[in-house]
Order: C-alpha cells, then sequence, then structure tokens
C-alpha cells in the first residue's frame, strides 16, 4: 500500500482533519464519511514534522466519538508491507492513536499495540507506547520478549527517567532489565562533572575567540563563556560560523546567543536583510527583541513564507508580530492558522492573534479547545469565552484522564469562574 501523503484543501473536512483542526473535530459527528477520513490520517501519517507535531490523542478521540472500530488500524499495522517497508515512520502514528485509545478507556487497543510489540516489525516503538501507558497489568508477560531481543542500548532507551511501574515489574522478573535500570538510577545520581570555569573566566576575550576558531572540543566551552559575559565579539564570530550549520559549533552559538537582548538589533536587522546565512537567527533575534520599525520587515517575512507555504520560516514573523502587536499582521495570521500543514504553528499563531485583535481571537480560542495541539488547547483553556458549548468542552477536559495535568487544572480554573 502507497503511504504517500497528498495535503487536501484546507476549506474539505479532509484537509482540515489532516491539519488537526478543532473545526474539524467539531464538525466531524455530522459529516458523512468523516469515519474514513480518520483512518486515511491515521494510515499516511499528514504531519508536516513527524518529530514534534501531535496528532494521537486528536485522532483517538475522534475515534471514540465517531464509535469507529479498531479493526482498519489493524489491517495497517499487519499488512504484508510492515516487514518491507524501511520507513520506519509508518505505524508510529497509529501506535500513538492506539495508546490514545487506551488512555480514552479503549482497552481492546491494547491487545492490538501488545500483539504489534509482539510480531510487527517497529515492535519497539509498540513497546515504548506501552510502557509509557504505566500499567503492568497490559505488558505482563513480555519482560521475556524484552530482555531476549534488546540490547544494552536498546534497554537505555526503554526506561523512562521517572519511576514506572512496568519496567519496575519487569526489572523484578528479568536481571538484564533489573541492571539496566541499575545503570539508568546510578546515572542519575552521578553530578555532572564541573565545567573548568575558572579557567575560561581567567581568560581574556581574545584568547576565548581563538579556542571558538580552533573548532576542537573546547570550541563549545569557549562559546559559552562568550556568551555568558555577552561580550559582542560573540556576533561577530556568529557571522563566521552561523553560515557553516548545520553544525555543532552553529548550535552553540545559537543557545549562546539566547542569553542576549536588545543590543543585538543592529547585527539581527542586517542579518535579516543581508541573506548571508544569519539571518535565522537574525529573525529570532528580532522575534525576541525587535521594535515597530522591524515591523515591515517582519511582514515581508511571514507573507513570503505563506505565500511559499513554508511554515517553518513562519514561526519568527508570527512571534514577532504577535509582541509587537502588529494589527497588520491579522490576516495574515489567520490565514495561517487556516492553511498551515505545520500545526506546531499553531499556538503561536493564537498568541499572536489574542495580542494583535483579541475579539478576531475569540472564535480561534474556542475552535482551539478541541485542536490537535496540547499548546493551542491550554491557551484556549484560559481564554475562550465563557458559553454553554465551551463550558461543556472545559468540563471533557477538565475530567478526560487522557488529557495533559496542565490543561486540566487550567479547565478546572475556568469552570469555577
Amino acid at each position: 500500500m502507497s503511504n504517500e501523503v497528498v495535503v487536501e484543501s484546507a476549506s474539505t473536512l479532509h484537509g482540515q482533519l489532516q491539519r488537526g483542526l478543532g473545526r474539524a473535530a467539531r464538525r466531524a459527528a455530522e459529516k458523512p464519511g468523516a469515519g474514513e477520513y480518520v483512518y486515511e490520517c491515521v494510515r499516511r501519517d499528514p504531519r508536516w514534522d513527524r518529530q514534534c507535531e501531535s496528532r494521537g490523542l486528536y485522532y483517538a478521540r475522534l475515534m471514540v466519538d465517531l464509535e469507529l472500530p479498531i479493526g482498519p488500524i489493524a489491517e495497517h499495522l499487519f499488512d504484508p508491507s510492515d516487514a518491507a517497508d524501511p520507513d520506519e515512520w509508518r505505524v508510529q502514528l497509529a501506535l500513538d492513536v492506539l495508546a490514545g485509545l487506551v488512555r480514552l478507556s479503549r482497552r481492546e487497543a491494547a491487545s492490538l499495540l501488545r500483539r504489534y510489540a509482539e510480531d510487527g516489525a517497529q515492535w519497539f516503538d509498540a513497546l515504548d507506547e506501552l510502557i509509557w501507558l504505566e500499567d503492568p497489568s497490559l505488558t505482563a508477560g513480555l519482560d521475556a520478549l524484552v530482555a531476549a531481543r534488546c540490547d544494552e542500548a536498546e534497554l537505555r532507551m526503554l526506561i523512562p527517567a521517572g519511576h514506572n511501574p512496568v519496567i519496575e515489574t519487569w526489572a523484578a522478573r528479568q536481571p538484564r532489565i533489573a541492571e539496566a535500570l541499575a545503570r539508568h538510577r546510578e546515572a542519575g545520581r552521578a553530578r555532572r562533572p564541573a565545567a573548568p570555569a575558572g579557567e575560561r573566566a581567567g581568560r581574556s576575550e581574545a584568547e576565548l575567540l581563538d579556542l571558538a576558531r580552533r573548532r576542537d572540543d573546547g570550541s563549545v566551552s569557549a562559546i559559552f563563556e562568550l556568551g555568558r559575559r555577552r561580550t559582542l565579539a560573540l556576533l561577530d564570530l556568529a557571522e563566521e560560523l552561523l553560515p557553516e550549520r548545520p553544525s555543532r559549533l552553529g548550535g552553540a552559538v545559537c543557545r549562546a546567543l539566547r542569553e542576549y537582548g536588545p543590543e543585538t538589533l543592529p547585527w539581527a536587522r542586517a542579518w535579516a536583510a543581508s541573506r548571508n546565512g544569519c539571518e535565522d537567527m537574525g529573525l529570532n533575534i528580532l522575534a525576541r527583541h525587535g521594535t515597530r520599525q522591524d515591523i515591515p520587515l517582519l511582514m515581508d517575512e511571514l507573507r513570503g513564507a505563506v505565500e511559499r507555504r513554508d511554515w517553518s520560516d513562519a514561526a519568527s514573523p508570527i512571534e514577532g508580530l504577535g509582541r509587537l502587536r502588529a494589527g497588520e499582521a491579522v490576516p495574515l495570521l489567520k490565514t495561517a492558522w487556516t492553511e498551515s500543514s505545520y500545526a506546531y504553528l499553531r499556538p503561536r499563531i493564537l498568541t499572536a492573534l489574542g495580542r494583535t485583535a483579541p475579539h478576531t481571537a475569540e472564535a480561534y480560542t474556542v475552535e482551539g479547545l478541541w485542536d490537535c495541539e496540547e499548546g493551542v488547547r491550554q491557551e484556549a483553556a484560559r481564554f475562550a469565552p465563557l458559553t454553554g458549548e465551551t463550558r461543556v468542552r472545559l468540563q471533557r477536559l477538565h475530567l478526560d484522564p487522557a488529557e495533559e495535568p496542565g490543561i486540566r487544572a487550567t479547565a478546572a480554573a475556568r469552570l469555577m469562574n
């Protein structure tokens, strides 16, 4: 089966479901064929950036609301292409949806998740989902499979940072898992070696710049020391290193420059306009510290990103225009909200709309209560106008065991008003 994704028009229910928009979740129950669109989204993962966008709980909730069976997801997981397809993302969203269904009390999804952990090509991902469900009754007997299949690196990856009852139960039965858990805890107790701050602090700015340019193990530490001092020389160094990105040193420069303030604006404006390889950093700085004189440039950047449908390029202009309360950005913000296939952008859009056009933003906060992105639901739970419909939705978010704790708490607080 082909897994090629065609993102449909945002004017269609299918296209809205692909984008994870709240308006689609609200419409789905009234639209014939909505269930097949949900399955299609699960089978052909529509996320623009699969590493940071959320869809699992969104589609799981739709499956519950539409009373959809899990049979089509099972067919997708165990399609003959599972063993032959090298795409490790082919089933990731389906597994995430199954975990969401379990959290929503659809227990039959746990059996399918477990069966795929036993027999599927991407079994490790299914195990990871089961572990994060934190229910040992769902994973009884899988400890032998884990101990037999996983090497030391894989065992380390499976162990979460905090206490996990599934791992604890497995460790009580399997010496290899117990040893991996003990090493994990020991590593957590170990103190990070103190950096030779005194040695770096005693170096002159010129010496640190020389170290940074050597491109060896000491270069990153030198860059961070320059950043700690907030020396303007780091901005000149950035012009040498940022065009080489992606690189370790370029990434270090970006992290160090996050500590700087408005003193960086002359460089940022030049970088954003010159296209010399530093423009992304320049736009990031303008988003955080720019003034109203930077609105025309940020508007041009946002307009170009929307026209190109290059949604990652839209992030910094949206943040900056929202912070500056640039009302002229509202039409573009509304277009980006509807059209963007990058759901991770919507929390920034909603924040920007709230600052630039609070009355206009109300409709988007209502829709945001059904959005796929946690950040949107959080913002919407804070600011959506209280009506009969939104109170019902806030009540559901508050009582939903699958929802993030912060959103549940915010929803509960709003219901007390």
